[in-house]
């Protein structure tokens, strides 16, 4: 197996034997000078036909939850009835990153479909709960467990063949208010946002459920104020975009959003965000 070209320590861009291209996964394994050839026992997972975006996402996702998550996504399949996206393990492994990331800083965001998901997805819901379980015992936190409909939804959307989770009726209106909530980000941040970055795939779909609860007159609301108040005082200009994006949203749909939701979408537009004084993830 021949390395071409390094992502981490942990992650590196190789050519099989058969000329094909893949990602390498094993700790340690992005030392050294590239190209060289790397030893099969050195690699722990192997990922192929990943695009570009798909690569850079993993630089920053822990080598130990990509691995975790892989050897997950092999026992998950066989459990359901459809096949899943091949990134489908590349998903999860971001949104558990995430969700461990959020408990190591004692936020937690509650989601309101969570019986939603339960009555209409019970496979799915039963997998989440497995999943989350797994979470807790492999990487020593405490998660809520409104995160089993979160890491269901998660597999939903990874179905090849599935149908919408988001009510069909309504996407086109969802998706108007994502361009435009998109491009408030774009303005107040002065950045040019990729849509079609895995970044940009991510924050989509998790607005698209913000939309969803907001229009069901589900939104959140739990106890993260003094974490929402902290990260106000510490980014002005994220809380400037937000509270420009509650405005928008209330004069279109005449609902005002808590400030659980305006915590969610701070963390999630924050993912999006490049610019230096936009990163919350690093110190908030």
């Amino acid at each position: 197996m021949k390395a071409i070209k390094k992502l981490n320590n942990n992650a590196v861009v190789c050519v099989d034997g058969k000329g094909r291209e893949l990602i390498a996964i094993g700790k340690g394994i992005g030392f050294g000078e590239i190209p060289r050839e790397i030893s099969i026992d050195n690699i722990e997972r192997t990922f192929y036909d990943m695009k570009y975006s798909e690569q850079n996402i993993l630089k920053d996702l822990p080598v130990d939850v990509v691995i975790f998550t892989a050897d997950l996504m092999d026992i998950v399949k066989s459990e359901l009835s459809y096949e899943l996206n091949p990134n489908a393990a590349l998903v999860m492994a971001d949104h558990i990153a995430f969700a461990i990331d959020r408990a190591t800083q004692n936020i937690s965001v509650k989601m309101p479909l969570l019986y939603d998901v339960q009555q209409m997805y019970p496979l799915e819901y039963k997998i989440g709960k497995y999943i989350l379980r797994k979470i807790e015992k492999q990487f020593h936190v405490s998660l809520p467990k409104d995160e089993i409909a979160g890491i269901a939804l998660n597999l939903i959307n990874s179905g090849l063949n599935n149908k919408e989770v988001i009510d069909k009726s309504r996407l086109q209106e969802y998706e108007n208010m994502l361009y435009e909530v998109t491009e408030i980000v774009e303005h107040t941040q002065k950045m040019i946002i990729d849509k079609d970055s895995f970044d940009y795939s991510r924050y989509a779909t998790h607005l698209l459920y913000l939309f969803q609860r907001v229009q069901s007159h589900k939104t959140i609301n739990s106890a993260n104020y003094e974490v929402y108040e902290d990260i106000v005082k510490k980014f002005p200009s994220i809380e400037s975009c937000v509270s420009k994006i509650c405005q928008h949203i209330e004069g279109k749909w005449n609902v005002e959003l808590s400030k659980d939701e305006k915590l969610y979408l701070m963390l999630h537009i924050n993912r999006i965000c490049t610019k230096k004084d936009c990163n919350l993830k690093d110190r908030a």
